[in-house]
């Protein structure tokens, strides 16, 4: 039988109950005072009132287990949501605004904003290094999409480009990404890959007892100074792997990310190239091969959408 088939993806009470075990494993906590006493919280019944609603008898305001996460404000069903989260949950590539707009039954604009909340959940919290004593960290950097504005005038170490007009990536936007062999995966956009951008994303998220391996851009010039190790290959001469020493790794994520982006989503706003790295490296560091299935990935992505809201429209900054 489909796990699909389960009560909490058909049935509205079922999903707030699975979302309450989880979210509140011991018991019910007012998010507007942090009251968890279950004497002072008692659960509201009644024909008019909503589903999942509680009532704080120390600040004396109603609250759901949706107040504080990314469902907050929704008027989207929640057994709606937990399809949306393991549809996502399950799909290696990806899994189209279009698509869940098809397959939910939702509009298309409640697809689109949908997505994106559950991509806030799949973002990482925390960022503890890669790597460690002995271990193997790779760095790579690539390029998807054309960056929004006016095209660069020159290259990013400042010099104008040939009468060829060849912009090579200056135009594109630039990518960094980090892989721990037979571990994590960690993307950052940056707006231009130079070597003080990219020296210090490598330098605070990668242990410093790290071997860490390269190819022979420039970028990674003098790494040696700040880790255990740091070799690289040269691909300019045909060299793409010396024993141990290569960046097949990242480079294998960047495809699936690409393979993604050019075949499930199509386009994407640089605005939210974010979110969509958040999504493609939760998928991978919550891959088969670390003991992580379909399920258990759509849990962690349940359980990393407390604390985090995101409104439609940002607002502006006084």
């Amino acid at each position: 039988m489909s796990i699909l088939s389960e009560p909490r993806f058909h049935c509205e009470e079922a999903a707030y109950d699975y979302i309450e075990r989880h979210i509140w494993p011991d018991g019910p906590i007012c998010p507007h005072c942090e009251e968890c006493d279950s004497t002072r919280i008692t659960k509201l019944k009644g024909k008019s009132t909503r589903i999942g609603t509680y009532k704080c008898k120390t600040c004396r305001k109603p609250f759901t287990v949706k107040v504080g996460t990314i469902f907050e404000s929704s008027h989207v069903k929640m057994h709606l949501w937990l399809q949306a989260i393991y549809l996502m949950a399950s799909s290696k590539k990806g899994f189209s605004s279009n698509q869940l707009h098809r397959t939910l039954g939702v509009t298309l604009k409640t697809a689109w904003f949908m997505s994106h909340r559950i991509r806030e959940a799949m973002r990482e919290g925390i960022l503890l290094p890669l790597g460690g004593p002995g271990k193997i960290v790779e760095a790579d950097e690539t390029y998807y999409g054309k960056i929004d504005g006016p095209p660069p005038e020159a290259t990013t170490s400042g010099r104008p480009f040939t009468s060829s007009g060849r912009k090579g990536p200056s135009g594109k936007r630039a990518i960094l990404g980090l892989h721990e062999r037979k571990g994590k995966v960690r993307y950052f956009h940056i707006k231009q890959a130079t070597k003080i951008n990219v020296a210090k994303l490598v330098k605070e998220n990668i242990d410093r007892e790290s071997s860490l391996y390269t190819d022979e851009s420039r970028l990674y010039k003098g790494m040696d100074q700040h880790f255990a190790e740091h070799e690289h290959v040269r691909h300019s001469t045909g060299e793409f792997a010396r024993e141990k020493v290569h960046s097949n790794t990242i480079e294998s994520s960047f495809s699936i990310f690409k393979r993604g982006m050019r075949g499930i989503y199509q386009h994407c706003g640089e605005s939210h190239l974010h979110r969509y790295l958040a999504e493609f490296s939760f998928r991978h560091n919550h891959r088969s091969d670390l003991g992580w299935n379909d399920a258990d990935r759509a849990t962690s992505m349940l359980m990393g959408a407390i604390g985090k809201r995101l409104t439609y429209e940002v607002p502006e900054k006084a």
